[in-house]
């Protein structure tokens, strides 16, 4: 499978400028089966999401209308208002129309997200074209313990907003999660800046050996791709199965 991340300098609270420039990325990358968007692609990541999470679901609308356009999946996340609550939403919209949906689980805490956004406690696992994409958001990388693939997944997805200052953690992480779970990773973050952090980007598509298959150029708007060879990784799960060893604890 062809998968694209899409690295987009970000403008803040404004999600028709956003949604002109993700389009214009995927216009010039045609031919992909999945196309990856940072966290809060249409806003910029919003702590304080009152005045700027999305009341109308108009970027998960384009999003929808987008993968039947261009005949493939679109993930990403979005800060969205429903009923009153915030929800830092990554959604995994089909070309059929079929749309799903992971709420973070990770807030961070560090920034105040927690304090305004509702958590999600379920984990998502996404079927497309007969591979499994599970979705986390930015600071669940983190966490291997909620990452950790029990067989379950084939690829790990995360969209975010990480900042400069937290590039190797990013990078290493991004790493770490592909060669413990033995799985592709794909890393999409924005670049550009906004009121309170500069993002040099550094998204990355990762192999289950911890080979980088793609890295976008820093501080750039960019489109990055790999071909996924899904045989040719639970060829290696079989031959290396790692992940039959896991602990009791981790179950």
């Amino acid at each position: 499978m062809r998968i694209t991340a899409l690295q987009a300098n970000t403008v803040w609270a404004s999600p028709d400028d956003n949604i002109s420039e993700i389009e214009q990325l995927i216009s010039r990358n045609i031919g992909s089966r999945l196309y990856v968007l940072p966290e809060m692609w249409s806003t910029g990541y919003a702590t304080v999401p009152a005045g700027i999470a999305e009341r109308e679901p108009v970027s998960v609308n384009w999003m929808i209308n987008a993968a039947r356009k261009y005949d493939a999946a679109i993930c990403g996340s979005i800060a969205i208002e429903y009923d009153g609550k915030f929800y830092n939403r990554q959604y995994f919209c089909k070309p059929d129309g079929t749309t799903f949906a992971y709420d973070k689980h990770h807030l961070f805490e560090y920034a105040g997200e927690d304090r305004f956004y509702e958590r999600g406690n379920e984990k998502v696992v996404v079927e497309h074209e007969g591979i499994r994409f599970r979705l986390v958001t930015c600071f669940d990388l983190r966490f291997p313990e909620w990452c950790r693939c029990h067989g379950d997944y084939d690829v790990l997805i995360c969209v975010a907003n990480w900042p400069e200052q937290r590039n190797t953690a990013w990078e290493t992480l991004l790493r770490a999660r592909a060669i413990e779970n033995e799985c592709l990773v794909v890393g999409a973050n924005r670049t550009g800046c906004d009121a309170f952090c500069k993002y040099t980007g550094k998204s990355a598509i990762i192999n289950a050996y911890g080979e980088t298959l793609a890295k976008a150029p820093d501080n750039e708007q960019a489109a990055i791709t790999a071909n996924f060879d899904i045989k040719a990784q639970n060829e290696y799960r079989r031959k290396f199965p790692v992940l039959n060893e896991l602990d009791k604890l981790n179950q």
